[in-house]
Formats: C-alpha cells, structure tokens, sequence
C-alpha cells in the first residue's frame, strides 16, 4: 500500500459557487468567518459517516474549514459534478473514478473512504435472493436478473468476478438499474432473481427474509478499497494547503470511526432514515487511513476484462502519491 500526499480529499465548494451564481472558476478559498467554505459531495449512507464524525468533532474547523455536506445519488453522478465545479471535493466508488481516468478526466484520488472488512460471514455488502431461490451460489446467477445500483459500476464489477470464481458464466447475468431502498421488496417480491445491497439493506432485506449468496466486496477482491474522496487536477495545484488541511481531518475522521463504533452507529441515525434499533444490527465497513493500491489495480484490470473501460485505468496516475 502507499500513502496517499499529505491532505487532499472530499468534494465540493457548491456553496460558493451557487451562492455566487459561480462557475467553475470560483475559488474553493473564499472565507467566511475566518472559515474556508467547502462543500462535499456524498451519498447519505453509512460509507460516509467519517467525515459527519469528523465535522461534528471540530476536526475540519480545528484546520479552518468549514463543511457543507451535499447529498446526492452515487459516485457516477459526483464526478461530473466535481468536474464541473459544482464541488471542491467529492465521495464515489473507485470504479467511476477508474471510468473516468480512462476518459481523461482530471481527477485525483486523496483520501481513503471506505472499505470491506474481508469477511465473507459479515461484510456489510452482499447479493441476496429469495429464501426460497434455487440460488445457492454465485455461479448459479449467471443467466439470472441482479439488481444493482448503477450500471458498470462496483457492484457489477464485484459480482461478476464472484460468479467467475465459482465456476459461472458471468457474461449471462442480466443486470437492472433499481435503487438500494427499492431492492429488498423488488426481491421478496420475486421482481428480480437477487440484489447486490448494502447496509443497511442487507439487514432490511435478511430481515424480510431474504437470504446471502455472496458477500460480493468481501470474496472476490482481497481488501478492496470500495470508495474514496476526490478532487481535481486544478484544486489540488491552486488551493493545495486547502487540500492538506482537508486530506488531514479526513484522516482524523477515518481513525476516530475506526475506533469508535458506537459513535459511528450513533451518527448514522442522524443524516440517514436508519433507525437506532436497524443501526446496532448492521455490519458496518471498514475505514483504514490508506487506499489498497493493489485492489484498485484489480479492480481496473477487471473493468477492462468486462468491457467497462476501453483500456486498463492507470491507477498509478489517479492517485495522489508520494
């Protein structure tokens, strides 16, 4: 693994933009109180809850900022947006950043997000499928219709290699877009033949009575590194302390999630519709401070395989390393 340069992660100064009726051209500098106002685009899920941690502790005002967390769908849909300049920094999955290296976007990866715990018992990620399914393993979804999130994303990248490892065909499985919320009844209901969910849909959908096939983050890729925080090429050349005071509380943030669970499955409840009683159930991610090159690695080579990329991402050239 390597580290990533001292402080650079997360999105967005669409505060400043929008309160400006600003352009891309905007500064991510601009004060307010003594306070660099950025805004950060992420998905209100449990991924997440370092940087509402680290917000709600001081770690960002302690280095002079001051966060504005702006919800929104998922990493495919942050990257246009940091590019626009809608925000400074962003949250999103690795494989749309992969996507986006190989379209010559100028992105860069600067902070650790989240990541599996590698434990094919408990990961917080899994497919499930009706407990009455004659799906017992992931080669049996090969010629079967799996609900995931986005298209040609982290879902489907983990999961086809799941069905591959176990001897299927993983070119046959029919992916549909459904969103997480949706996924548990879609499956009780026998609309789709399984779901990729996370918590704390996992929990819902088990719940329910559904049952797990694969922990599809935590087999197939050995300490995959799911998601991380982003920036552009422009940020990190014009505001570049900016950049180390944010990367330098996003650390903080992961470590003090990492060490306190209660805490994270306390702040969970407060930005999301996750109830306290669901929140003590759910099998909750990993967030280690470095990224695991090697699994980014993997990831781009498979991405290629599957014919989501056209060429093999440059990992290498995403990162912001020493």
């Amino acid at each position: 693994m390597r580290r990533l340069l001292a402080p650079i992660t997360a999105l967005a100064l669409l505060t400043t933009a929008t309160a400006c009726g600003g352009s891309s051209d905007e500064p991510a500098t601009d004060t307010e109180g003594g306070l660099a106002q950025v805004a950060v685009g992420i998905i209100p899920i449990i991924d997440v809850a370092p940087i509402y941690l680290g917000q709600e502790q001081g770690f960002f005002e302690e280095r002079g900022i001051e966060l504005e967390l702006v919800p929104g769908s998922g990493g495919a849909a942050a990257v246009p947006g940091v590019v626009a300049g809608d925000f400074d920094f962003a949250f999103g999955n690795v494989t749309s950043l992969l996507l986006a290296q190989t379209q010559g976007l100028p992105l860069q990866v600067v902070s650790n997000g989240t990541a599996s715990t590698g434990d094919p018992e408990t990961d917080f990620s899994a497919v499930v499928v009706p407990a009455d399914s004659p799906v017992q393993t992931a080669a049996d979804l090969a010629g079967k219709t799996v609900a995931v999130n986005n298209f040609k994303n982290i879902g489907e990248v983990t999961i086809r290699k799941a069905v591959e490892d176990a001897g299927g065909d993983s070119s046959t499985v029919n992916f549909v877009e459904l969103p997480f919320p949706d996924m548990p009844a879609a499956v009780a209901n026998g609309n789709v033949d399984a779901a990729w969910v996370v918590e704390p849909f996992v929990t819902v959908a088990t719940g329910q009575g559904a049952r797990v096939v694969v922990r599809n983050f935590a087999e197939p890729v050995e300490d995959l590194t799911v998601a991380t925080y982003f920036t552009t090429e422009q940020m990190l050349a014009e505001n570049p302390e900016l950049v180390d005071d944010f990367q330098a509380a996003m650390t903080e943030s992961l470590q003090y999630a990492q060490d306190n669970p209660d805490e994270l499955r306390r702040i969970i409840t407060t930005y999301t519709s996750i109830s306290p009683e669901v929140a003590e159930q759910i099998a909750l991610p990993s967030f280690p401070e470095e990224i695991n090159v090697e699994s980014m690695e993997t990831v781009a080579e498979l991405m290629a395989e599957y014919g989501i990329t056209e060429e093999t991402a440059d990992v290498d050239a995403l990162l912001a390393t020493d």
